[in-house]
């Protein structure tokens, strides 16, 4: 059933809105939009449910407005601690990976705060970094200030910050940090592990002779893999490391040949760099049958909707029908289909 204020005259007004505006009426995303306040509006909408939702769009539109230009830069959220200072062997390394990352053509996103943030944006400089802060009475914006205009977007919501880092990152770096540095990668692995985030990079950075991550991986292989409250291969949708080198290499090797995924048509398609030869299909059909529900994995074209989306449909891809609860999987094939020649 199409959605509707159930009022036939409302949604011919609402479309006419939307054209007296210059735009499509038939753009079902704004016409939903349109709709969805009229909704609440005639549904009396208590006055904090429409301040969290009037906000909530407003720092969503000027994210994507801040973001869009940049669609084409892949970029490393970067995660640490605000308390971190200056020449701790935490700060010094997030310097270099900031650095480092720039060198390859990568940008950092940080929480815009001090420490970590300060820290992987002043690696990387200010043309390769944006600031995505919190509203917080204990912590200064310490970061926007110093890059250039436009960079940086400054949330009253956790939830679009949050949102805002998932959608606009394509791999995250996490240093030591505190209660919010673990709140972001126990969130991070659990979009990763349903399958709520595209796939993407983790790394766990600790400085040599820290076993800040190596500690928290401990955790995770006695409390929960070994209590079978998450399956081994959950384990491996993040790398732990302390060479700054490594950092680079795995953000980097992930996108050597993948590039993206969608499903279409109750395919899931992956979107490829460079296309697979006919041994590596068949590598990917033997060792990786248990994620086919049907049929087998095969070559294919850009779809219809890819085409008329301009939506990498250049690119080779491949498809099959993904039994879609065991995407820690789905992590091991795509580096698979990387690490082969």
């Amino acid at each position: 059933m199409a959605y509707s204020t159930g009022d036939e005259a409302l949604d011919n007004a609402a479309r006419a809105l939307l054209t007296e505006a210059g735009l499509d009426p038939d753009d079902r995303q704004l016409f939903e939009m349109t709709i969805s306040v009229l909704r609440m509006g005639r549904e009396n909408a208590d006055r904090l449910d429409l301040k969290i939702v009037s906000t909530t769009l407003k720092e969503l539109r000027y994210s994507f407005e801040v973001f869009a230009p940049y669609r084409h830069i892949r970029k490393a959220a970067v995660f640490g601690s605000a308390r971190t200072q200056p020449g701790d062997p935490a700060y010094e390394s997030a310097i270099a990976i900031g650095s480092a990352l720039a060198d390859v053509g990568w940008s950092v996103v940080t929480g815009g705060g001090p420490g970590i943030m300060t820290a992987a944006v002043e690696g990387a400089g200010g043309d390769n970094s944006f600031a995505v802060s919190i509203q917080l009475p204990f912590e200064k914006d310490e970061v926007a200030s110093t890059l250039p205009p436009g960079r940086s977007v400054n949330f009253r919501y956790f939830f679009n910050r949050k949102l805002t880092f998932m959608k606009e990152s394509s791999g995250y770096v996490l240093l030591p940090g505190g209660f919010g540095t673990l709140d972001e990668a126990f969130e991070l692995l659990t979009l990763l592990q349903t399958g709520r985030e595209m796939p993407a990079p983790v790394v766990l950075f600790e400085p040599e002779g820290d076993a800040y991550w190596r500690s928290f991986r401990h955790f995770l292989d006695v409390e929960l893999a070994d209590e079978a409250l998450v399956l081994p291969e959950d384990l491996d949708l993040f790398t732990i490391t302390s060479d700054v080198d490594e950092v680079v290499e795995v953000l980097e090797l992930f996108y050597r040949r993948y590039h993206s995924m969608r499903y279409v048509g109750g395919y899931l398609v992956l979107r490829l760099n460079t296309p697979v030869s006919d041994d590596l299909l068949a590598h990917l059909n033997a060792q990786y049958a248990d994620l086919i529900a049907a049929g087998e994995i095969k070559r294919c074209e850009a779809s219809r909707v890819e085409v008329d989306d301009d939506d990498a449909a250049e690119l080779p891809r491949i498809r099959f029908r993904f039994v879609d609860s065991r995407f820690a999987r789905l992590h091991a094939m795509i580096r698979d289909i990387n690490n082969a020649d």
